[in-house]
């Protein structure tokens, strides 16, 4: 006999994974969006800039920052869909299923592919600035040859938030295919995912 589908299989797995992806999301992107505004900021005062940064950097941060916007809805809209899932009235077909956490799993790689770009721009353009400053390793402010330029705090804090970002996507990407994986077997919701209802 199969147990209610309130309390077990695949809308349990939505709801619970949904919620704590959910949260994990919004606290990196809070704290995310605060760094990058302070940068964008900062960076706008020729003065306070630190490095510089390329481009690129900037326009990828924007499309990470994009991207986890987008998987924090998604994951939102799994404890949605958990609920339509326990409800035999309004359980979507288990093809759908299927499709809403594979979005999931193509959304969440597409962040950390993202983030892993941003680290490697970032780290190499943090090595580079240090192979021209002095051997000894202790001043990092440059003031010959050229405008001053320094590191900071912010820099490292920055990379910081963006290795944090990735575990965060990391785990998400675990989620989302833990997901797809229980919407393509046997559930007590769906007990022949692969056949039409």
């Amino acid at each position: 006999m199969l147990k209610s589908s309130a309390d077990s299989g695949l809308a349990r797995a939505f709801s619970r994974l949904g919620w704590i992806g959910f949260w994990m999301q919004l606290a990196i992107w809070l704290i995310s969006m605060g760094l990058t505004v302070y940068i964008f900021i900062l960076d706008r005062d020729p003065s306070l800039a630190t490095r510089g940064a390329f481009t690129l950097v900037k326009y990828l941060t924007v499309a990470s920052l994009l991207v986890i916007t987008f998987t924090t809805i998604w994951f939102y809209r799994y404890t949605m869909l958990a609920g339509h899932i326990a409800d035999p009235d309004r359980r979507p077909p288990a093809s759908t299923i299927r499709r809403i956490a594979g979005t999931g799993v193509a959304a969440s790689m597409v962040g950390l592919i993202f983030s892993m770009l941003i680290m490697v721009f970032e780290v190499t353009q943090l090595f580079l600035h240090f192979l021209r400053a002095p051997k000894a390793g202790v001043p990092v402010i440059q003031t010959t040859g050229g405008p001053a330029s320094w590191v900071s705090a912010g820099d490292i804090l920055n990379l910081a938030v963006i290795i944090l970002l990735t575990f965060v996507e990391v785990v998400v990407l675990v989620f989302s295919l833990w997901l797809l994986f229980r919407a393509s077997t046997s559930s007590a919701e769906y007990p022949h995912p692969y056949y039409p209802e």
